[in-house]
């Protein structure tokens, strides 16, 4: 995923969680903050050590990057968007995780 299509800084992380709306399924929970002043949209994935070692932790962030950037002509502009993984996400391999990032981003309505 190419860096102007990164969240990393911490506030604005908590800009997200404040002012943003949510969507879940059982295995991720998207926040959704519309900024008009963000030419696209931004990625951020939250990923807590309940959910497994750093080896697990990062395979999960490197998965659903690299799904959200196969669907970035997908997505609306002018959008942060927090992906925060559950424990349900861990055990799954990559096709049934992109069915459950497609699923939480419908309920997000972040689709064109």
């Amino acid at each position: 995923m190419q860096k102007q299509y990164r969240l990393k800084d911490r506030r604005d992380f908590a800009r997200v969680y404040r002012h943003g709306r949510s969507a879940a399924n059982r295995q991720l929970v998207l926040y959704v903050f519309h900024r008009p002043e963000v030419e696209r949209f931004r990625v951020g994935i939250s990923a807590s050590k309940k959910i497994g070692n750093a080896v697990v932790r990062n395979r999960m962030r490197r998965l659903i990057k690299e799904i959200m950037r196969l669907q970035a002509g997908k997505i609306i502009d002018h959008v942060d968007l927090v992906f925060i993984v559950r424990n349900g996400a861990t055990e799954m391999d990559y096709e049934q995780l992109r069915k459950s990032v497609h699923h939480v981003c419908k309920r997000a309505s972040v689709y064109r």
